[in-house]
């Protein structure tokens, strides 16, 4: 293994897993720390956790466990991979798990890169935008559980850690790598060695790849892995693909404005689930049952407006509402696996991560892209589609049915 990585959660994971592959990198996704050592031919690891939204604490001490692991399997370098819009708290975790990640591995210098320019993740002066919107306008500022109020990454990061937080803007990326590298190591001089990493194009992104060339950890999105497949001899086999029958089913928990407008979008079956249904006990076989009943692609959702989200978390507060949602989601997908799906679509990490953890797969293998950043993944004869909120077209729910059938 050549390229060890550690996600927060399980849609940015499989986002970072189909950057690597369309890259040429050989990748395999793995559910939590594995017991036994990867598979000699693997070139990229990436140890998927559901740690984006846990006790900062606890999102170490995982985090940590999946470096050492990563470590035994001979790995050159690290990558620490969280999402696009730089969800967290102002506690963390970001900060803190890369600061400890830093610790380990005895490196005083760290990127922080986000940007996905495909998805419209942009960072110029130090600023997150959503396509042409500031962070704090995008949406995000709704969250329910990370809400993004501050496009300020270096205000948000130095809330988060112990060390100064520097910057490297536009102007000296599109120097080229060596700029990079001398704004790094002065910027690491200066005590400011957490750097916020300008990048608006993907050729920024292929240019930082070329920067970081023997870097031993650096973080962000997936879209900084565009660039570092090439700073490897790689066997040049990513892996073939064949599709999946069966029935699909599409769940999703997300309340970001893209999956609301795909839950609008879409022409099949859809059963809204409310906080009140399953706090009061919503059986998950009933769901089960409802979409095997229907024709087409059914959708579960709770991708609720912002104010009906808000109102329920006040009448019965947040984190009660979302882990009834989220223990809601994983039993309907177990439940529909047991009564044979074979294709389960899930949108919004939270709901993803809860969605994996309980069909609990040891690994799953990468296959097509559906969207920018969401490929298709199979654990034996399961296939599943894991879409983080603000991803995917209008059309997501339908395309990620035919394209787990069918391939690319």
């Amino acid at each position: 293994m050549l390229l060890g990585c550690i996600g927060d959660d399980f849609t940015g994971s499989s986002d970072l897993g189909n950057t690597l592959v369309k890259q040429g990198m050989r990748t395999v996704q793995y559910v939590g720390v594995p017991k036994d050592d990867a598979a000699p031919e693997v070139e990229a690891g990436v140890v998927a956790l559901k740690s984006r939204s846990i006790p900062a604490a606890e999102a170490v001490k995982l985090s940590l466990e999946a470096l050492e692991w990563l470590k035994a399997q001979g790995c050159e370098q690290f990558l620490f991979k969280y999402c696009s819009t730089f969800d967290s708290t102002p506690e963390g975790n970001i900060g803190p798990v890369a600061e400890a990640l830093a610790d380990a591995l005895g490196t005083r210098s760290v990127i922080f890169c986000p940007a996905f320019p495909a998805t419209g993740r942009t960072i110029y002066q130090g600023h997150l935008f959503v396509q042409d919107h500031l962070l704090s306008e995008s949406g995000m500022e709704n969250h329910p559980l990370t809400p993004m109020t501050d496009p300020d990454l270096r205000r948000v990061l130095a809330a988060q850690v112990s060390r100064g937080v520097g910057h490297v803007p536009a102007s000296t990326v599109w120097q080229g790598p060596e700029a990079i590298r001398a704004r790094l190591a002065s910027e690491t001089e200066a005590d400011r060695g957490f750097v916020i990493a300008d990048a608006i194009r993907d050729e920024d992104l292929l240019t930082w790849g070329k920067a970081l060339k023997g870097t031993t950890l650096l973080t962000g999105g997936s879209g900084i892995a565009l660039g570092l497949p090439g700073n490897f001899a790689l066997s040049g086999k990513a892996g073939a693909w064949t599709g999946q029958g069966g029935r699909a089913v599409a769940l999703s928990g997300s309340c970001s404005n893209a999956t609301r407008a795909q839950v609008a979008a879409h022409e099949g079956p859809k059963r809204e689930v409310t906080a009140e249904e399953a706090l009061g006990g919503l059986s998950a076989d009933t769901l089960a049952d409802w979409a095997l009943a229907q024709d087409g692609l059914p959708l579960i959702y709770s991708s609720a407006e912002p104010a009906t989200v808000a109102e329920a978390q006040r009448r019965h507060g947040r984190e009660k509402v979302a882990a009834a949602l989220e223990g809601l989601f994983a039993r309907t997908a177990a439940a529909l696996a047991a009564k044979g799906v074979k294709r389960i679509i899930s949108a919004g990490g939270e709901t993803s991560g809860a969605v994996v953890e309980a069909l609990a797969p040891e690994a799953l293998e990468i296959g097509p892209e559906i969207d920018p950043g969401v490929p298709v993944m199979r654990a034996g004869e399961m296939v599943l589609a894991l879409k983080s909120g603000n991803f995917g077209a209008v059309d997501f729910f339908a395309k990620a049915a035919r394209v787990m059938e069918q391939g690319a």
